[in-house]
């Protein structure tokens, strides 16, 4: 129309609710963004260390507000949905849902495992609310590798072992909140027993590369994670990739009844370490990460007070150490997803091809390595791949750390020739059964290695021995259930934890392992229906979390039919 003006433009940010001129999105609050500075101080702003920045505030604040988190997301130039993604992924991370809402003083967490739950986990998260009353935290909390002392509770980062509503008040009353760190053997000690001799021997020239990866190979020490995979095969492969080389090592054991990394770290951390130098040299790695899952806050103090040492003496003049700090997510067992979160991601697993070795930290050729794995390397090498291989029983090769808890009279870590049955490890290195209990069945793999019932209990405990019967020794975390226990309910407790460490990538686990709690709650359990389900998930998932997750139900359906029609 002749003389009209054209329409007036709106600013991006105006309009009837937000008002003209109003910027979009959530604003940074200048005192949160100071607090947030004055955490991280001059640490470098770099993404892969967002996580370890997250710790820091909510180590300090108790919580992760929407106000520290868009200051961090601001100081570290990251989109904000970058910044919650993440946050909102790890369990350990406590996200503000109400900003009014007051954070809680202590954070009591209450393993709700297998063996915890067997040992009375349910009781403690039901009386310790009242207990403890206000300004405490009480929540549940997936296998914290403390099976061996269960039940486990954590008031802040302490443990307490054995725990029982009168024990864990008490430690809130005290303000025991810090981690205790244990008796071990310290670089002096270790030293003295002729520790670091052989990595001086490796930088000196006095062993070749070549000669280390041969006495490596030639033992047969496997992958101890749980795959299994040849060790010197593997730095092999990754010497075969062109540098620069990066290292990582998988110090996340989350598998429910698995804590023999934790018991090599904290006893004898130095063997752990020379065992790590020594690969790092191998493979000629620039930088080597240590991730460890934060419910070790105890090995977190050790490698606090020892690494320095190393840095005095120059033994890590060949490659760089990093501690990096796990969230509570079972899923960065899997070394694709941890390489994830150590560089600060969400822990998602990879698709593959390519193979970490070939493509993993930081797009770099990468050796992963489990924590017991590296601990053998100086026996192996110093003793010669014959005596290690000489160490087995019933056709295996080789000593493993059996993670023996549940309902034996001497529960822990058991170093014990691989191949060793079921029976002669509770026999012979648990004292039996507890008084009162009846051997019935056994895990003889942690929540994910499948369940077998004691008649078959003289089978080998070692890689390759299983499989025919629906299970596998994985990380070698051996549960044992007695004529007290019910099958259905271990079956529930398992599934219910894959649902819950699901990281939701793919359809087949996060919709699988929720379907399958739903069935597995219901009197009467539906075979055809359940079997079906458990296929598509181990055909169709990702990676072994959503393959894995279906064993027990299989081996209740084949073994213990009787107690689950």
């Amino acid at each position: 129309m002749a003389g009209s003006q054209p329409p007036r433009r709106r600013h991006p940010g105006s309009g009837r609710r937000g008002g003209r001129n109003r910027p979009r999105g959530r604003q940074v609050d200048p005192d949160a963004l100071e607090q947030v500075r004055e955490l991280l101080g001059d640490r470098p702003r770099r993404r892969d260390l967002l996580i370890e920045h997250l710790h820091r505030i909510q180590d300090r604040y108790h919580e992760l507000s929407a106000a520290h988190l868009t200051a961090l997301a601001d100081e570290m130039r990251l989109a904000l949905a970058e910044v919650y993604e993440v946050a909102t992924f790890y369990a350990h991370f406590d996200v503000a849902r109400e900003a009014a809402a007051r954070p809680a003083d202590i954070t009591v967490r209450v393993c709700d495992g297998l063996v915890c739950e067997m040992m009375g986990a349910q009781g403690l998260l039901e009386h310790l609310p009242e207990a403890l009353g206000k300004g405490v935290r009480v929540t549940p909390g997936p296998c914290m590798g403390g099976c061996d002392r269960a039940p486990v509770a954590r008031v802040g980062r302490r443990a307490v072992d054995r725990a029982a509503v009168d024990r864990v008040a008490e430690s809130v009353r005290r303000g025991e909140v810090e981690a205790e760190v244990p008796v071990y053997k310290d670089y002096g000690a270790y030293v003295a027993e002729g520790g670091y001799a052989l990595l001086k021997a490796c930088l000196g020239g006095g062993l070749s590369r070549e000669a280390v990866v041969e006495k490596v190979s030639a033992s047969g020490l496997r992958g101890l994670g749980g795959a299994g995979f040849p060790t010197g095969r593997k730095w092999q492969i990754v010497r075969g990739y062109p540098g620069p080389r990066l290292m990582t090592v998988n110090a996340d054991e989350g598998e429910p009844g698995t804590f023999k990394d934790r018991y090599f770290m904290e006893s004898d951390p130095h063997r752990f370490l020379e065992g790590l130098l020594i690969a790092a040299w191998a493979v000629e790695a620039e930088a080597a990460y240590i991730y460890l899952r934060d419910e070790y806050a105890e090995v977190r103090e050790v490698f606090s007070r020892e690494l320095p040492g190393l840095r005095e003496a120059g033994l890590d003049a060949h490659v760089e150490l990093h501690l990096r700090r796990g969230a509570g997510a079972y899923i960065c067992g899997e070394e694709s997803a941890m390489i994830e979160s150590i560089e600060g991601k969400r822990g998602l697993p990879r698709h593959r091809p390519p193979y970490v070795a070939e493509t993993g930290l930081f797009g770099r050729p990468t050796l992963v390595q489990n924590v017991e794995t590296l601990f053998w390397i100086r026996d192996v090498v110093e003793k010669g791949p014959e005596w290690f291989t000489a160490q087995g029983r019933n056709g295996g090769a080789g000593l493993h750390a059996y993670s023996v808890s549940g309902r034996v009279a001497r529960p822990g870590v058991k170093i014990a020739p691989t191949g060793i049955t079921a029976r002669q490890l509770i026999d012979e290195y648990c004292g039996g059964m507890r008084p009162g209990h009846r051997f019935k069945a056994y895990l003889p793999g942690g929540a994910s290695g499948g369940m077998l019932p004691a008649s078959m209990a003289d089978l080998p405990l070692r890689f390759g021995s299983l499989e025919p019967h629906g299970c596998f020794v994985g990380s070698h975390g051996v549960v044992v259930l007695s004529d007290k226990d019910d099958v259905k309910a271990v079956v529930r407790n398992l599934m219910r934890f894959f649902k819950h460490e699901s990281c939701g990538q793919c359809t087949p686990c996060r919709v699988g392992t929720e379907k399958a709690v739903g069935l597995l709650q219901r009197t009467s359990w539906d075979r055809p229906l359940l079997e079906a389900l458990g296929d598509a998930m181990a055909d169709a998932s990702i990676c072994g979390l959503g393959q894995a997750a279906p064993n027990s139900v299989r081996c209740a359906f084949r073994y213990f039919r009787e107690e689950v029609a």
